[in-house]
This record gives C-alpha cells, structure tokens and sequence, in this order.
C-alpha cells in the first residue's frame, strides 16, 4: 500500500512538470521570440525582458514568490503546496530554456501566437487535472474574491487584459500599427490557451456509468474496489429470457479509467456482459463537489 500511495505521488508530480515544460515551451519557442505577450505572470515577465533584457524565469519566480507570500499572509498557511513546487519548476523550466531558444521555432507571427496558445493550454490543463497550478493571477483573483464579491474568473481576465495591453506601452522599438497587431496576436494566445484548458479539463473530468452482468461477480467488484479505487454497488436482477436471478454491478468511474476495468474483466470473466455509458456529471466523493 505504502509503494502505491508513493507511485501515485511520484505519478502526479511528474505529469506536473509534463504539464510545465509544455508550457515553458510555449513562451520561450512560439510566445517570446515573437514579442507577444501572453496573460499571468509569466506576461508580465515577458513586458519586463522586452523593456530590460531580465530572463523571463527570474521575474516569474520573484513576483510568484511575493504573491505567495501574500496569499499565506491572507489566505491562510494551508495554500497548496504543489503550487510552490509548479513555481520553481516552471521558474527554473522558463530560465534553462529561454536561453537555448534564440530565434523563432516558426517564422509566422499569428501561427505562433496559436501554437503557443494550444501548448501553454495543454501545459496548464494537464497541470490542473493533478490539483497543481502556477499561481500567477490566480493568487490575485483568490484575493480579491476573500474581500469582493467579484468571479475569479473576471478577475483573473481582466489582469490578463490589462498585462497584454500594456505591451504597447512597452514595445517601443516596434511602430503603433505593429504594437497594436502584437496586442492582438496576445488576445489570441489567451483565448486558445483558454479554450484548450477548458478542453483538457472538461476531457479529464468526463465521467461513464459501467453495467457489469457476471457471475463472477464478487471477484469483479472486490478488484474494482482495491485496484481501480472506485465504488461499487451490486444489485439483484432478473434475466428474462432465462428467468434466472442474477448480480449486477454498478460502478461509476473517469473515462480513462474504463480501460483499468476492462482489463479487470477480462482477467476474472471473459463471458461478462459488459454496458458503459457516458454521464452528465457525477457528483460526491471522488468526483464534482455538489455546488449551489
């Protein structure tokens, strides 16, 4: 128990700094060479090295690190401790890797704007699946809703606008026309790295209803219950063509663990007859928080 409760750790963790180096990727190879600037704090470390040459990582790892800070002072010691650890991953990720990058992995300013959109998206979202973050205007928007009735969400939009607009105050080497098409590309990159978030997320989070008819049906539930971790309820039945009575098991598990099941099936019970169905939502423990 002790060797999978520490492989689940291990496995969480690194999925993280999967989901960082994506997302470092996306700023030092798609996002920067090009002077766009993206939303967060790793925006405002880009405005802070076009106007001063300073690495990206070092001012994404001090304002990080004040805004932390901040947010154990007001929200209290228990702020996670996976987005201390996204902080310095992703610090040390942007500092190695900016430098080793020097030109434009693609040439085209707008289709770089969109491929560093989608990998910083895909970076995040994988990164929020396993409970992690990188802090960022997400500690300022946790603030602003302890004393304002204001969404995360708008706040954390508004930054991000606010972050890419003052690009234009910043990009003084390029003409108004090309600051202003910059500012654009970043309205771009966020948008995308929204919506591939929402995608990632909303992917991870799907859910199916599982139908089991098996003989074997204690076996089938107890290695769902050990090995899966999921719950399992059985059920009389009645088979009407035999008229026989007969166990079915119930579970409700993600969509990427449907394949565990599968594999615990044919294992135990090659004859199980076996129906999954997608689900609106699930809700409880292991799942969605009932929220009003």
């Amino acid at each position: 128990m002790k060797f999978k409760a520490a492989y689940k750790v291990t496995r969480s963790y690194a999925i993280i700094v999967l989901g960082l180096f994506l997302y470092a990727l996306a700023w030092t190879a798609f996002i920067i060479p090009h002077q766009i600037t993206g939303g967060g704090v790793s925006g405002i470390g880009a405005l802070v090295y076009y106007a001063t040459g300073f690495p990206v990582g070092y001012t994404f790892f001090l304002v990080n690190i004040i805004l932390i800070l901040l947010a154990i002072k007001i929200l209290g010691a228990s702020f996670g401790f996976k987005t201390v650890i996204a902080v310095i991953v992703a610090s040390v990720l942007l500092s190695v890797m900016q430098p080793l990058i020097n030109i434009p992995i693609v040439e085209d300013k707008f289709l770089s704007a969109i491929i560093g959109g989608i990998l910083s998206g895909l970076g995040l979202g994988i990164i929020f699946t396993q409970g992690g973050s990188t802090g960022g205007t997400d500690i300022i928007a946790m603030i602003v809703n302890k004393y304002r009735n204001i969404s995360p969400g708008k706040v954390i939009m508004l930054c991000d606008v606010f972050i890419i607009g003052s690009s234009f105050l910043v990009l003084t080497d390029l003409v108004p026309v090309k600051r202003i098409e910059t500012i654009v590309y970043g309205y771009v990159s966020i948008a995308i790295t929204g919506y591939v978030i929402d995608a990632v997320l909303s992917g991870s989070r799907q859910s199916v209803q599982m139908f089991i008819f098996s003989k074997k049906f204690d076996l089938i539930a107890q290695e769902i219950t050990e090995k899966v971790n999921r719950g399992v309820t059985v059920i009389d039945g009645v088979g009407w063509y035999t008229k026989e009575s007969q166990k079915v098991v119930i579970t409700l598990v993600r969509k990427h663990e449907v394949s565990d099941i599968y594999k615990i099936i044919n294992e135990i019970d090659q004859d199980a007859f076996v129906s999954v169905a997608n689900v609106m939502g699930v809700y409880g423990h292991g799942f969605e928080a009932i929220r009003s």
